[in-house]
């Protein structure tokens, strides 16, 4: 019984260790992120100083955990793991049908219902997902981390 406990007791410390580093990769997309706030947007930027939407996402997991995204919003939305709307976590991927022909725009999700993005009219920002624009052309979210 003992050897089951103590392999019962690693994995969990590898859980632990796991949502950690998931955490901290997270935590540091943020940072990344809200330094972007007031930028510019430009169709076709990857940044450093204007972004698009996908972009700007591409940008901050890169520079921010490592992680290398698709460069398209519709291709970003193929990657990760689905999310509902209702089960969204800081740092998902966050999709929405802006130009009436599927997934046209993409974002991250930051909590409290709010999603940072690169927004063709006002640049890097924070917006609500329950604003009346946004909330009736949210897609989906997806899971990178």
């Amino acid at each position: 019984h003992l050897k089951f406990f103590a392999k019962r007791l690693i994995d969990k410390k590898e859980e632990v260790k796991t949502e950690s580093n998931e955490n901290s990769k997270i935590d540091n997309i943020l940072k990344v992120a809200k330094a972007q706030i007031g930028k510019p947007y430009r169709w076709g930027a990857t940044g450093p100083s204007s972004f698009d939407c996908s972009g700007f996402t591409a940008y901050i997991y890169k520079n921010g955990a490592g992680v290398s995204l698709p460069r398209t919003s519709v291709s970003q939305s193929k990657t990760g793991t689905k999310v509902s709307r209702n089960n969204l976590k800081t740092g998902d991927l966050v999709f929405f049908n802006t130009s009436g022909k599927g997934v046209s725009h993409v974002g991250m999700y930051i909590g409290d219902s709010k999603f940072i993005h690169s927004s063709t009219s006002k640049g890097i920002r924070i917006d609500s997902l329950n604003s009346t624009y946004y909330k009736s052309r949210f897609i989906s979210g997806s899971r990178v981390i």
